[in-house]
């Protein structure tokens, strides 16, 4: 008896904390927009697939497997997103994306994992097909997909190892809720993921954010405006990704620079913008004078540092620079993207804590595309050696296309999954008629 009421006694103390969480849920300057949809169910549509893309990196991952789909049926598609830049980015990519005419789609907010919401939203678009992104994991949602019969599906997943502790800590809740299957983007996460959902199949599949870099290597940055802003007669280093925890290493690979190689530029780009203050307080403190990206209108001729207080120019920035450090990676914070920089041929340094990358692999090291350094001081001087001696970046990006070339082709598998699943999944046709074959 016990274990037949645990899931009823668990949605109605989960249920309080939502209602107890709400009223400050409608004040958020974020979620306040898109408040309403998220507690309502009546907009949603029916939908043969149900693909959840959480935010921004969900988005494109979405979007890839949108364009790749090729169902020999009409078919209805709902995307959902929990972010206004997640919603931004489908929208904008379903614009630009030619997508299968046998496929009619649309896009909503995610439901707040209410049990009665997620109960009506489940019934209200009835999938034969759930996809859940990376590491989207709601109690309710698997709960009442279940109760459907969809098939639920994890792809592109991935587990860092402090949440995959946390979702262990409660197995005993997740052993009752398990997906059917679960692609999971490494070996680890794969593992992380059965440790946590025993019943599930959990196979491997190569990362689709391998897909999606394709197209960004024949245009590794558009000048624009940095042309105006740094010289090319100075060379530019990139202290890129900066977290919180590491800044006290990320001045020491500063002074370091600085003393080591005074003629450059060095760009800061702390990984969130509210630690800008903190970071215009640390360089006044060191009397070390820099620029304010937001502020410049006039190209820096000298060297100098500037402090990147801008959206959107870290990409194109790393087209130019002469070597780059990608932060989150001094300290155990699972690592930042540094395959981004790398690809476009810059010679890209990182740290020893990369565990939210080890679907990466091996290769981009032994090859020499990045290097890993296990202090701030190792840092400096790989960043330095880069600076006196110059790599051909041409042959760089060749060595990077080929890596990302071999890993390529998780969107194709994880469309091939899906589209399996639908075609195993009788639609409303097919059960009304089985209804009727079973009454006569």
């Amino acid at each position: 008896m016990k274990t037949c009421a645990f899931i009823p006694n668990f949605f109605k103390f989960y249920n309080i904390l939502w209602q107890a969480a709400l009223p400050f849920l409608k004040k958020n300057k974020r979620l306040g927009p898109s408040f309403q949809k998220r507690v309502t169910t009546d907009h949603l549509k029916k939908a043969d697939i149900w693909i959840q893309a959480a935010s921004a990196g969900e988005a494109f991952l979405a979007l890839s497997l949108l364009s790749c789909l090729e169902p020999r049926q009409k078919i209805k598609i709902l995307i959902t997103s929990t972010t206004s830049q997640g919603m931004k980015i489908l929208k904008s990519g379903i614009e630009n994306n030619k997508i299968n005419p046998n496929i009619e789609y649309f896009l909503d907010w995610f439901p707040f994992d209410i049990p009665r919401t997620i109960q009506g939203a489940v019934n209200q678009v009835n999938p034969r097909v759930m996809i859940l992104l990376e590491t989207e994991i709601w109690p309710a949602l698997l709960h009442y997909l279940k109760k459907n019969h969809t098939q639920i599906f994890i792809v592109n997943g991935r587990l860092s190892k402090r949440s995959g502790q946390h979702y262990r800590w409660t197995r005993f809740l997740w052993a009752k809720l398990s997906p059917d299957k679960i692609l999971a983007i490494s070996p680890l996460d794969a593992k992380r993921y059965g440790q946590v959902f025993d019943k599930a199949q959990v196979t491997q599949m190569p990362n689709i954010k391998f897909d999606l870099m394709e197209s960004g290597l024949d245009t590794p940055s558009k000048p624009l405006t940095l042309e105006n802003i740094i010289s090319k007669n100075l060379p530019l280093s990139i202290l890129a990704s900066i977290r919180r925890q590491e800044e006290k290493q990320a001045l020491e690979i500063l002074d370091e620079l600085l003393a080591r190689y005074p003629s450059q530029v060095v760009a800061i780009f702390p990984r969130h913008m509210h630690r800008m203050d903190a970071w215009k307080k640390k360089l006044c403190k060191k009397k070390i004078p820099f620029h304010l990206r937001s502020e410049m209108t006039a190209q820096i001729t000298t060297a100098g540092i500037i402090l990147w207080d801008a959206f959107g120019e870290l990409r194109e920035t790393y087209g130019i620079a002469r070597t780059v450090f990608v932060g989150g990676s001094l300290c155990p914070l699972g690592g930042q993207n540094f395959i981004e920089p790398a690809v476009l041929g810059t010679p890209t340094v990182t740290g020893p804590y990369l565990d939210d990358f080890a679907w990466a692999g091996k290769e981009l090291f032994n090859q020499q595309l990045v290097t890993i350094c296990n202090d701030s001081q190792t840092v400096a001087l790989a960043m330095i050696g880069h600076l006196k001696v110059p790599i051909e970046r041409g042959k760089q990006k060749q060595k990077a296309r080929n890596y990302i070339q071999k890993n390529q082709g998780g969107t194709k598998m994880a469309c091939q999954v899906i589209l399996e699943a639908l075609e195993q999944q009788p639609t409303d046709m097919e059960m009304v008629s089985n209804s009727l074959s079973s009454a006569e």
